[in-house]
């Protein structure tokens, strides 16, 4: 059996012990911030010479470090392992005075971002993009019951905000947990995630803006002749162990039909989903829970395949 949609359901239970909303910055757009900008990244030879699917890592900031993303560099001197580090995770709470949905982090995200200078710089400096996921935490709130443009374009003004604060590389949408329809919410409708995702996109048109394609809003991509799928730089498969396409209209090149879980899926699984990856075409190969122990052996199970070379780790 796959294991479905993550062993996530504990970690977002802990975000209902803090109750303050990020406070909001001045801009929607990325090119002021009221943070430092991230330093840019080196532009070195080894860097440049990667090539292969982009690679992704979730990590559950609960427990991890981010840090683990940039422990670990190809070892015939090509680059990072990889590519992109995803915060797991902020979320999308509700307030039942004022009706409406908020963006919130729990103590261990918000510890990451008060400390970007040392938990995100980095990883940015290493050339590895840094994403923020926002996940539904059983309040009833969730992408896709927004009842207005209005409100949709506020919670997408939340999320650009804090990009742009602390000088993140894009958001991440994870529509699980949501509980559509606790505290009286709405149930999903049509319109909501087109009119959030379409906000998010023109507020910060050069950052990632990426699907864990599952639950409602991943299935309501389109309102009123309006097709979301072009605003999305990738999109993957939620079921670790397993190959399953997105179903969305986005290239090879943006999608991982491949899905792992670091040190849970078997390093023969790991490799032949990164086989298939290269073989059939696709441009993304996604993970999920890299820890604090050395995973090279894991890690490696899918670096032969994507670039031709093991992953070495560097504590």
């Amino acid at each position: 059996m796959f294991t479905l949609a993550r062993s996530r359901a504990g970690k977002a239970a802990l975000a209902l012990t803090a109750v303050t909303a990020v406070a909001l910055g001045t801009t929607t757009t990325t090119g002021a911030t009221a943070a430092p900008a991230p330093d840019p990244a080196p532009a070195s030879a080894a860097a440049a010479a990667k090539q292969g699917p982009t690679s992704v890592a979730y990590i559950e900031v609960n427990n991890h470090s981010m840090l683990n993303a940039g422990k670990y560099t190809l070892a015939d001197g090509s680059g990072n392992a990889f590519d992109v580090a995803v915060i797991f995770a902020a979320n999308i709470n509700y307030d039942t005075g004022a009706k409406k949905a908020y963006l919130h982090f729990n103590e261990n995200v918000q510890r990451v971002l008060d400390n970007a200078a040392t938990e995100i710089r980095p990883l940015q400096r290493k050339g590895i993009k840094v994403v923020l996921s926002v996940l539904g935490n059983h309040q009833g709130a969730g992408f896709a019951n927004f009842t207005s443009q209005q409100t949709a374009s506020a919670f997408a003004k939340e999320m650009s905000d804090a990009v742009a604060r602390y000088g993140l590389d894009g958001i991440d949408f994870d529509d699980e947990y949501a509980e559509y329809g606790q505290n009286g919410t709405a149930q999903p409708n049509a319109s909501s995630f087109v009119h959030l995702v379409t906000a998010l996109r023109a507020n910060m048109p050069d950052k990632i803006i990426s699907l864990y394609n599952i639950g409602p809003a991943a299935s309501r991509l389109s309102y009123g002749g309006v097709d979301i799928s072009s605003k999305f730089d990738y999109a993957w498969n939620p079921y670790y162990g397993t190959w399953q396409v997105p179903g969305i209209g986005l290239p090879k090149s943006r999608l991982s039909p491949a899905a792992v879980e670091i040190g849970r899926t078997s390093q023969s699984t790991v490799t032949s989903l990164a086989r298939r990856t290269v073989d059939e075409g696709y441009g993304v190969y996604l993970t999920y829970n890299l820890d604090g122990s050395d995973r090279s052996a894991d890690v490696s199970a899918f670096t032969r395949e994507l670039y031709g070379t093991d992953a070495v780790y560097t504590p």
